[in-house]
Formats: C-alpha cells, sequence, structure tokens
C-alpha cells in the first residue's frame, strides 16, 4: 500500500524565528535600541570624564602655585587625586639615571665674591657678633669660598643677614650651595599660611605679605613639606590646625618675635608665650652634630615626598649657640649633607625643611630709601638658580605657607 503523504504548512524560513534585532526573554538577545542606549551612556561617561580631566588638569598645569614648571605643576596634581606612588616611581626612575656628577669645576662667578663690609653706624641697637667664616668642605678653596657679605637693608644701621656660597662636598665640586645668617636681635619672625597650606584659618598671616610688613620685610624663606607629608603639626594665631607631634622638629615663634628650633614636648612644652609652631619631620642636628642614624642612601625618612630621591634641592634651617638663625639651600645635596653644611654653619640644632627645585627658595630684600616697601623689585635670591623669584610671597595665589624675618626697629637703606 502507498505510503500517503500529508501535506503540512510550513512557514517561510523568516518567519520560524524571531529576527535578530527583536529583544525577546526567551531568545536573551538585545535589540539596535538598547545597544544604542548603552553607547549613548558610555560616550556620556567618557564626557564627562574628559571634561573634568581638561579643567581639572588644565587648571593644575596653568596653576603658579603648584610649581614653576610643567612638570612639577603635573607632579602636584598627580599626588593630590591619588597617583603618589606613580609619581614616586618615575622620580625614582629618573633620578636613577641622572645622579649628579663626580668631579667638575665650577664657572667663573658661581662663588660669591665678598663685598666690603660697610661700617656699623648704629650707637643704640643690640645686635649678634658678626659670624665667622665657614670653612670649606673641598679643597683647594675657592676665593671667597664661605667668605660671608651682608645682605639687604640696614637695621638700625647694622647688617641683619650675611649670605655666603660653598660647594656642599669634597666630591660633587660642581655645585653650589647658599647659606643666609640671620641676626635674631636684629630682626623677628612670622609664620605666613600659604593659600593651601595648612588649610583651614583664615590666619592673621597670609599670602601675601601686605605692605605694611614690607615696610620692615627684610627676609623671606620657604618652610617645609606638605601637611600630609611633614610627619607634624601647625600651630599658629590660637588655633592648632593640625595636630603637634611631640618629638617633631619644630620651628616656635614667640609673641615677641623671637624664634627657636627645638623638639616639640622635650626642649619646649606649649605656654601662652607661643604665636606659632610649624613641624616637619625630626630634628636633623641636635646638640651641634648630625643626629645618630642618618643614612645618606636611605632618604625614607627625609624626603619621601619626592620618590625617596637622594641628590636634589633640599633646605634647612638651624640655630646657633648665640640664637642666630641659619638657612641653607641648594642643588645635589642627600640628607647628610645638609646637616654636615648646618653644623659648619654653626647650628646647635636643626631640621629640614622643604625640598625639590620649586620649593627651595630664600629671598633677601633691600629697598634703596629707608623705610621703602620690600617688593619683588628689590628682592635676591641667596641662589640665582632658585625657582620662583622673590615675588612669590607677595602674590595671593601661593600655595605654600613661609617665614618672614622683619627688622625690630625702624630700617635704614643698605646696598647689600
Amino acid at each position: 500500500m502507498a505510503q500517503s503523504t500529508v501535506n503540512r504548512y510550513r512557514p517561510p524560513r523568516h518567519a520560524q524565528q524571531p529576527p535578530r534585532h527583536i529583544f525577546s526573554a526567551r531568545s536573551g538577545r538585545r535589540g539596535p535600541g538598547r545597544h544604542r542606549r548603552l553607547k549613548r551612556v558610555v560616550l556620556a561617561v567618557f564626557a564627562v570624564a574628559f571634561i573634568w580631566l581638561a579643567f581639572s588638569l588644565g587648571g593644575a598645569l596653568l596653576n603658579p602655585a603648584l610649581g614653576s614648571s610643567m612638570g612639577s605643576r603635573f607632579a602636584e596634581w598627580a599626588r593630590g587625586h591619588g597617583a603618589s606612588s606613580i609619581v614616586n616611581w618615575v622620580e625614582n626612575e629618573w633620578y636613577s639615571h641622572h645622579p649628579p656628577p663626580v668631579g667638575g669645576t665650577l664657572p667663573p662667578g658661581a662663588i660669591r665674591t665678598p663685598s666690603a663690609s660697610q661700617p656699623t653706624n648704629s650707637t643704640s641697637a643690640a645686635y649678634l657678633p658678626t659670624p665667622k667664616p665657614i670653612v670649606p668642605f673641598a679643597s683647594p678653596a675657592i676665593p671667597g669660598e664661605g667668605d660671608w657679605s651682608p645682605v639687604g637693608r640696614r637695621v638700625d644701621g647694622v647688617p641683619a643677614i650675611y649670605e655666603t656660597t660653598l660647594r656642599p662636598d669634597a666630591i660633587h665640586t660642581s655645585y653650589v650651595v647658599g647659606v643666609a645668617w640671620m641676626d635674631t636681635k636684629l630682626l623677628r619672625a612670622t609664620l605666613y599660611s600659604g593659600s593651601s597650606i595648612p588649610g583651614g584659618g583664615p590666619f592673621p598671616n597670609s599670602a601675601p605679605v601686605k605692605n605694611s610688613a614690607a615696610r620692615t620685610l627684610v627676609a623671606a624663606f620657604n618652610a617645609g613639606f606638605l601637611m600630609a607629608n611633614a610627619n607634624g603639626g601647625y600651630y599658629t594665631a590660637g588655633k592648632t590646625e593640625i595636630p603637634l607631634r611631640r618629638g617633631a622638629a619644630s620651628f616656635v615663634v614667640y609673641r615677641n618675635g623671637s624664634s627657636n628650633i627645638v623638639s616639640w614636648g622635650n626642649d619646649v612644652t606649649p605656654n601662652h608665650t607661643i604665636v606659632s609652631v610649624r613641624q616637619n619631620l625630626d630634628l636633623l642636628v641636635n646638640n651641634g652634630r648630625p643626629v645618630a642614624g642618618l643614612e645618606a642612601n636611605d632618604t625614607t625618612k627625609w624626603g619621601f615626598t619626592l620618590g625617596n630621591a637622594v641628590y636634589v634641592w633640599r633646605s634647612g634651617i638651624g640655630i646657633t649657640a648665640n640664637g642666630a638663625l641659619v638657612y641653607v639651600g641648594g642643588p645635589g645635596l642627600n640628607i647628610t649633607d645638609l646637616a654636615n653644611l648646618l653644623v659648619r654653619a654653626g647650628a646647635v640644632r636643626a631640621m629640614e625643611l622643604d625640598i625639590n627645585t620649586d620649593w627651595v627658595n630664600f629671598s633677601a630684600y633691600h629697598p634703596s630709601t629707608s623705610g621703602g616697601l620690600a617688593a619683588p623689585s628689590n628682592g635676591r635670591e641667596l641662589l640665582p638658580a632658585m625657582t620662583g623669584t622673590p615675588a612669590r610671597y607677595f602674590e595671593t595665589w601661593w600655595a605654600r605657607d613661609f617665614i618672614t624675618m622683619s627688622a625690630v626697629v625702624k630700617p635704614t637703606s643698605s646696598k647689600g
């Protein structure tokens, strides 16, 4: 018997399955509408991120408060946005491939020729004896190396600041550092906050230096690290902005304008005569000697904010046995060099201040008229290679805190 054929209706092939572009719960497929929406969301996220990056990074690169170079501004921006470890790695790599040269000679004029000291014509002001020359580290000494010259305007006819230049050690003889000696009987110290350091505020003394203060301003110099890296606190005008740490190296300013460098809580404890305390790490020099444990090739305690680099621009401040302040700043310094320089300059206690090219600055001012305003135009840096110029302390945008030294009595003009 012949097999019968059953005719069954078969729908067209295209009707057997839902089209690929139709989303159905059974097929789990997404149509073009869903893809377009997802693409728009992704593009919108990228656009928002790009706009934020453009404004944030672009603003940082145009902000002189973050440094004088684009590289330093980018590094500061990156550190502030969670990339400190990356920045430190890059800096480590750069410094490991660019060590300071050994040996070498200086170009003519790199060591400052001492200027003749003008006679002191004061009969009323008490002042400290002129500092003795610093014995150079490198031999033979270059003429003028370690010899002092008076700079800045005089205070009641007396030079209040002396400066000198010398090579930092006997090995890296193509570098020059500067040392400034400040007479604390003629000068009073003031701690100024910057536009972002220490934060908080407002404070009575904040950047920029006003005209009222510029009439007696003789010098200004950088303070310490960013507070997040200083391992210490900040106190001024009766307000503890960041808690003070016991044992931290501290620059202390008193109501009468005198100053000291101490181990907080050991040498000095809080009292009503203190108006400002700026802490930064631990003491670098104590009892006239570098503190125990300094290691030239291990600076994690003394400069980790710069990727643990060894030889960099560094600065420090010390106090001598008779109360003078000595500031040291310059390139190609490791931590032991800085300590040795401070000791050689007469410091019995000393602390490291800020590091890196953009932040190390000491400027002295000498207006041409008695009682004239200190200004960028009559300022001079301790070393010509210092960046930022003497103008930084007169700018509203200057971000970092700093210290000024001003005349105790009416100043007189000088051509220091």
